[in-house]
């Protein structure tokens, strides 16, 4: 017999001695032991199994990145087995929290979620929000980047700012999220920084940095895009794609050589971030088993590993640390979309 265990698109075939039948006596005691143990991830147990990890975006985005990194590194660690990520888009997020709030009370269900969840659901004014749901983990932030395709007229920031201000009626930037997402909040926030009005930025929404967002910025659908900088890297590297500034405090060493853009002259800061919640309503002990989970994936040297090639920076938090950061970023959200006329 042959068992399967997918993470998204990707299924993996187990053969061989782990999956050979046991026969007689010994098959009914192994049986009922399994039944008896009770335990969950991390424990060799099979009730890890059938854990899944809801993406609100289309594949290729920020979040579809990171679920589907923590499921590989779960799995290759043996923290866990057949886990599933799977994509529900639609409204910048928010049907995703939709169906993890109806989903109360299930406890193998996750939602990949972060600034843009919380920015959208203010914009759109949706009846459902984070705060219906259990928080589990915070676990990277991940700094914006202002990119333009390689034959650009725009050489750095300063090029860039000096284009805008002249026709900002002209000048399109893309972004992979929604109103209210990161990619949308940043562009406002950097146009009012340097002086223009951001009720006159052009704003175009992609679902998905890395997904629908690439294309249009390669074709000149999009004069520049703002994005997280893991979702850009490979065509960077490539040279399809140019990078004008970072928004980080300090510059970022995935990207040699590219300025902030405090070092450009433009009093800015804009970290994005990511993390974990579930449907509200499960039991603490599934609570802490998830955060068991992610504990176990932060210690491990796969996940360190990823956080470089990405670009990531560390930001774990748990549990109540992470339920009062949340509750402190929904609020300066709030205040952000509403100071921006954007509510």
């Amino acid at each position: 017999m042959r068992r399967r265990t997918r993470t998204g698109a990707r299924t993996r075939v187990l053969s061989g001695a782990r999956t050979r039948v046991l026969s007689g006596a010994l098959a009914a005691v192994l049986s009922l032991l399994v039944g008896a143990c009770g335990t969950w991830p991390g424990t060799g147990d099979t009730r890890d199994d059938g854990l899944r990890i809801l993406v609100p975006n289309t594949p290729g985005g920020g979040y579809d990145t990171t679920a589907r990194t923590v499921a590989r590194v779960l799995e290759e660690t043996g923290t866990t087995s057949d886990m599933e990520v799977f994509n529900l888009p639609g409204a910048g997020g928010t049907v995703g929290l939709q169906r993890t709030v109806d989903e109360r009370g299930n406890g193998r269900l996750a939602l990949q979620m972060g600034l843009g969840v919380l920015g959208a659901s203010h914009v759109a004014h949706t009846k459902v929000t984070v705060a219906r749901t259990t928080p589990i983990a915070r676990l990277i932030e991940e700094p914006e980047a202002v990119v333009v395709r390689k034959d650009s007229p725009y050489r750095t920031v300063a090029d860039l700012v000096a284009g805008w201000r002249k026709r900002p009626g002209d000048v399109t930037v893309g972004g992979g999220s929604s109103l209210g997402g990161p990619d949308h909040l940043l562009p406002m926030a950097l146009a009012r920084a340097v002086g223009i009005q951001p009720k006159t930025v052009r704003y175009d929404a992609y679902d998905g940095g890395g997904g629908d967002l690439l294309p249009a910025l390669l074709d000149g659908r999009v004069d520049f895009a703002t994005s997280g900088i893991g979702e850009f890297l490979d065509q960077i590297a490539a040279g399809q794609l140019r990078v004008l500034a970072v928004t980080s405090d300090r510059p970022v060493a995935a990207l040699p050589g590219v300025p902030t853009l405090k070092a450009a002259g433009i009093d800015l800061v804009f970290d994005n971030w990511r993390g974990i919640v579930a449907p509200p309503g499960i039991s603490s002990a599934d609570r802490e088993r998830w955060i068991e989970v992610l504990t176990a994936l932060h210690a491990s040297r796969q996940w360190k590993a990823e956080l470089t090639r990405h670009g990531w920076t560390d930001a774990f938090t748990t549990g109540g640390a992470f339920a009062t950061y949340l509750a402190r970023q929904d609020k300066t959200v709030a205040e952000l979309v509403g100071h921006l006329g954007l509510d």
